[in-house]
């Protein structure tokens, strides 16, 4: 089976490549297991959440918390764990997280289908500010139940979030 955190991620300038772990709609997180090399559930969302969008990883990438960066992916569509959406990085929420008294980043990028209706967005600042401000609440509610503290340190536009990308590429 193909180890899916070793994909090339980019496609080409600003195209890069997201795993869905997750699809929108899901009320469990799914993990991509490089051990076992498939999807595993990693947790339950609390009650009345589920994810808004798909959610993955940025392959060939490496974070503070040891993981792939993360990914949500804004299109209508449904997937599967294991789709790899080539797709247009629109910006980040700049995120620290705080579990077991440990401080670290934990971004999640925002990124758009190349061949998407939702393709015309180039920049997350031109989201309504309610849309930002939902999806803050999601990425809290979240990790409610993991005892994960996150502060968020504001948006980034995708200029910024692609060099944020390209500081956490595994060499």
């Amino acid at each position: 089976m193909t180890d899916y955190a070793k994909l090339p991620l980019w496609i080409e300038d600003e195209l890069v490549r997201v795993v869905v772990e997750t699809p929108r709609g899901a009320r469990v997180k799914l993990a991509y297991d490089r051990k076992l090399a498939c999807f595993r559930m990693a947790r339950a969302l609390p009650l009345g959440i589920a994810y808004p969008f798909d959610w993955g990883f940025l392959p060939s990438t490496l974070g503070e918390d040891g993981d792939p960066l993360d990914a949500m992916v804004i299109h209508d569509a449904p997937t599967s764990p294991g789709l790899v959406i080539p797709s247009r990085i629109v910006g980040a929420l700049k995120v620290k997280q705080t579990a077991e008294g440990k401080s670290e980043r934990n971004d999640r990028f925002i990124a758009v289908p190349v061949n998407d209706s939702h393709a015309t967005l180039r920049d997350v600042n031109d989201l309504s500010k309610d849309a930002k401000w939902q999806m803050e609440k999601f990425f809290e509610a979240s990790v409610i139940t993991e005892n994960k503290q996150l502060s968020f340190l504001g948006w980034a536009g995708p200029a910024e979030a692609l060099k944020l990308i390209k500081a956490g590429e595994k060499s």
